[in-house]
């Protein structure tokens, strides 16, 4: 692992607000030789609405969050491995259409290392498919050169509160796990083979131009303030 990148896994199921402020506090506290961190977690139950968000929360007994990261209405919980990568950008000459990319060809290869050798992606609409399921969600805000949020990867979770929304603003989008394709892992494990996966993509100099973004669950980069 690189000196200037640092990985810390919460333990337990983590709100997602406490996650959501800390990933801002971390942005607006760094100086400039401040580690890159990317951090690894699982939520408490929680519906998350993005700045682009047209659908209303569902209701019921899993509480809904309206969050500053770009896309629409997902779903987190216990069994999906969160990956929220706090990136200075700017620094490390990336810009966001290499983050993107290097979030979802890391979790293509490790999907592909638990023998799922059909995950893909699709034009516009940032994330992993099986088949025409969503195994993994990306969204990111990305602000004076710097990213948080991050993805979501389906491992062993119960997918039915996905089944009372529009999936990343998808109606009828079938959500699917690593557990639904006939492998048993945790998020640890799984953690395990895309975090090396991601730092290895993370540490490449690429080409594409850097701004201030959010990267929605449904859409292309847009410019934000």
């Amino acid at each position: 692992m690189s000196e200037d990148l640092k990985v810390h896994r919460w333990r337990g199921l983590v709100d997602f607000h406490d996650s959501w402020q800390a990933m801002r506090a971390f942005n607006e506290a760094r100086a400039h030789d401040t580690p890159d961190e990317i951090w690894i977690l699982e939520h408490a139950p929680v519906y998350t609405r993005g700045r682009n968000a047209k659908e209303a929360p569902p209701g019921g007994s899993i509480p809904t969050v309206d969050t500053d990261r770009g896309g629409d209405l997902t779903y987190h919980g216990p069994g999906q491995l969160i990956v929220y990568t706090l990136i200075d950008l700017a620094r490390r000459k990336i810009g966001v259409r290499h983050l993107v990319s290097a979030l979802e060809s890391a979790t293509q290869d490790t999907l592909a290392f638990f023998g799922i050798d059909d995950a893909r992606t699709r034009p516009g609409a940032p994330g992993v498919y099986v088949g025409e399921a969503k195994i993994a969600s990306l969204g990111l805000r990305i602000r004076g050169g710097r990213s948080y949020h991050g993805l979501a990867l389906n491992v062993a979770m119960d997918l039915r509160p996905f089944t009372a929304i529009a999936p990343c603003g998808y109606r009828g989008l079938r959500m699917t796990q690593i557990a639904d394709c006939g492998v048993a892992a945790d998020t640890d494990q799984v953690a395990a083979i895309l975090i090396p996966e991601l730092i290895t993509r993370l540490q490449r100099h690429p080409e594409d131009r850097l701004h201030d973004a959010d990267i929605g669950l449904t859409a292309r980069p847009s410019t934000g303030p």
